[in-house]
């Protein structure tokens, strides 16, 4: 017995556990179906050329060949080769990877194909109503497809994206693009030259529950109509010498679906910047002026000088000076 004892208890356990693992596998199958399946119910664009489930026999690895998916209001996602991984010990964390890169839609500019050294993201805390999501890519370089609008960037050595659930139906949002470049025309250009560009969004969401429809204009509205808003706490765009930060301000989205509320806003190189917007359209030249004019005479030592910008009744308007139409959120 105690010759082969220890041999038939390893023998049970290692089938007991591989037959742990096949009903696993058969499971995680299951819900890939069921969950594709409600997305098409909702309207929504799912599929994929070849799934496989392999991992024996500590983890699950989910892999999947030209997956697409595509919301209803025209947002989509499309990787060559989709890679999704959990330890058996922990199913409620997945890490997902794109090796070959990924594309992404846009409704009305087309697609951007984004490859790197790293594209990764992890997800969990799945059965919560919110789960935490994070994105990671490095070294990315972005090239809009033929025919398709330009995209603000050409590369970015590194693009952080975080959502967080936090306490009384909140969550936390981040985003971060580090040394990025622009792209050879564009307002981004024409401000940061070849120097590289920061971005930097740091904000709360209220009554983020309540985020949910059948596309992204009906998740918006039902989010608005539940009084939902969104606290910025840090945010910031450094292109080139010219730099737009904001340390405080509230924001919600208006019937017409444009941004509504305010942020308190520094400005340093105001009138290259408002210079820049006039020259590539973004706003009117008239209103540029008028806005360096404010910037000039709200600047205090150096060249910083200090602003409101409002978001009201479609407009957006920095002071007193209304400097073209506030931002589309759908």
């Amino acid at each position: 017995m105690g010759l082969y004892l220890p041999f038939a208890i390893t023998l049970v356990a290692a089938v007991g556990w591989s037959g742990f693992w096949i009903y696993a596998r058969a499971q995680a199958a299951e819900r890939i179906e069921a969950g594709a399946e409600q997305l098409r119910k909702a309207g929504y664009d799912v599929s994929w050329a070849e799934r496989r489930i392999t991992g024996y026999p500590f983890r699950l690895n989910v892999t999947l060949t030209d997956a697409r998916l595509r919301e209803p209001s025209g947002w989509g996602l499309a990787a060559p080769r989709l890679e999704t991984q959990a330890y058996m010990h922990g199913l409620g964390t997945w890490v997902i990877a794109t090796p070959t890169g990924l594309t992404f839609t846009r409704p009305t500019g087309g697609a951007v194909s984004v490859k790197g050294d790293v594209i990764h993201a992890s997800l969990s805390h799945l059965d919560s109503p919110l789960p935490n999501f994070s994105f990671e890519g490095t070294k990315l370089t972005f090239a809009p497809a033929a025919g398709a609008q330009p995209f603000a960037l050409s590369a970015a050595d590194k693009v952080v994206f975080h959502l967080r659930p936090g306490p009384d139906d909140q969550a936390a949002v981040m985003f971060k693009v580090d040394a990025g470049k622009a792209q050879l025309s564009g307002l981004f250009a024409r401000l940061a030259g070849d120097k590289p560009i920061s971005i930097l969004w740091d904000s709360t969401l209220s009554k983020v529950s309540a985020f949910k429809g059948g596309d992204w204009p009906d998740a918006v509205r039902s989010w608005v109509a539940a009084g939902g808003l969104m606290t910025v706490r840090q945010a910031g765009i450094t292109a080139g010498e010219a730099v737009i930060g904001a340390k405080s301000g509230t924001l919600g989205v208006g019937y017409d679906g444009r941004l509504t509320g305010h942020l308190d806003v520094t400005l340093r190189e105001a009138p290259k910047a408002l210079s820049a917007m006039a020259e590539t359209g973004v706003i009117r030249p008239e209103a540029a002026l008028a806005a360096s004019a404010v910037a000039a005479a709200r600047q205090g030592t150096g060249d910083v000088a200090q602003a409101n910008v409002t978001f009201q009744a479609g407009q957006t308007t920095l002071g007193p000076v209304a400097v073209g139409p506030a931002p589309k959120v759908y």
